[in-house]
């Protein structure tokens, strides 16, 4: 990663998989003389990172539901990554969450904010997470003069268990219909996350995070059967069975919803967004999805 800062760089979330993985990526980076910088590792459960701790990253106790001790947390950083919260058992949770970090992290003196969002993240998003993302970037926009927005696409590797269970079938149906995906992978947002939060850029940037091309359900469908050797055919049906289909296949009300919200996104157009943002904040090319199918072929059965 070229152009690292060398001020503190904090991570939220820092135990979760994505912010587990950004920080492996900043400890993996140059760390010559002159661009030595201190990592701080920002999660509810610190002993969870004790291997960070040995490597010489400051581990830090927070907790976004007490916004009143985040500011002390995030002191003396001079670059935070707020990673997105998954704190969806209550409306309204996530959005106090972000908001309060938000607030803590102008207030510890942070010169630059980087955020995990989500792709068209607008008023006209049928996404039930939109509003919370859409809310956060609003704060980042009030508070920061020096901000990154990480919108992130739908993950490639959550294709998986469906794919696996679509393949058994036969058939692959979802609402998405005609609508396409810039399906990116997580390590793929982890890499652009770190490049984003260790760079000296100091404006403001509002970035698509996404594969190299866009994918439709239909082309999606070809090439699981290509790779797998099994017949697949993909079928276009509406919101409403497809929420009655996940209700079935166990998944709870609110989950149910969400799921089938990216779908009526799809459908809309919404996803179909590819970008050369991966590439540019992390020097490498994003996975495509066929790479990262191949390369999981086993997973799909």
């Amino acid at each position: 990663m070229a152009n690292q800062s060398n001020g503190p760089l904090l991570v939220t979330g820092a135990s979760g998989h994505l912010g587990r993985r950004v920080v492996e990526l900043l400890l993996s980076g140059p760390r010559g003389p002159s661009e030595a910088r201190k990592i701080i590792a920002l999660t509810r459960t610190p002993d969870k990172l004790a291997e960070f701790a040995a490597r010489g990253v400051e581990v830090r106790m927070g907790d976004f539901d007490r916004p009143d001790a985040l500011q002390a947390a995030f002191r003396g950083a001079e670059r935070i990554l707020i990673i997105s919260t998954d704190s969806l058992d209550r409306p309204g949770r996530r959005l106090e969450q972000h908001l309060g970090a938000v607030k803590a992290a102008k207030a510890a003196g942070a010169s630059h904010l980087v955020y995990t969002s989500l792709t068209h993240p607008g008023p006209d998003s049928p996404i039930t997470l939109a509003p919370d993302h859409w809310a956060t970037e609003q704060a980042i926009r009030e508070a920061f003069h020096s901000y990154t927005v990480l919108r992130n696409n739908l993950y490639t590797d959550h294709l998986l268990m469906g794919l696996s269970r679509a393949l058994s079938a036969g058939k692959l149906a979802n609402a998405f219909a005609k609508g396409a995906v810039g399906y990116v992978t997580r390590e793929d947002c982890a890499q652009a996350a770190a490049g984003a939060l260790a760079s000296r850029f100091d404006g403001n940037a509002v970035l698509d995070i996404t594969g190299p091309a866009v994918v439709s359900q239909a082309e999606l469908a070809a090439l699981c059967s290509e790779l797998s050797g099994k017949p697949l055919q993909y079928l276009a049906i509406d919101a409403q069975t497809a929420t009655k289909n996940a209700l079935a296949a166990g998944f709870p009300a609110p989950i149910a919803e969400l799921l089938i919200s990216f779908e009526v996104a799809g459908n809309l157009g919404q996803l179909a967004v590819a970008s050369s943002a991966v590439l540019e904040l992390s020097g490498r090319a994003p996975s495509s999805v066929r790479d990262f199918l191949t390369t999981n072929r086993a997973a799909l059965g």
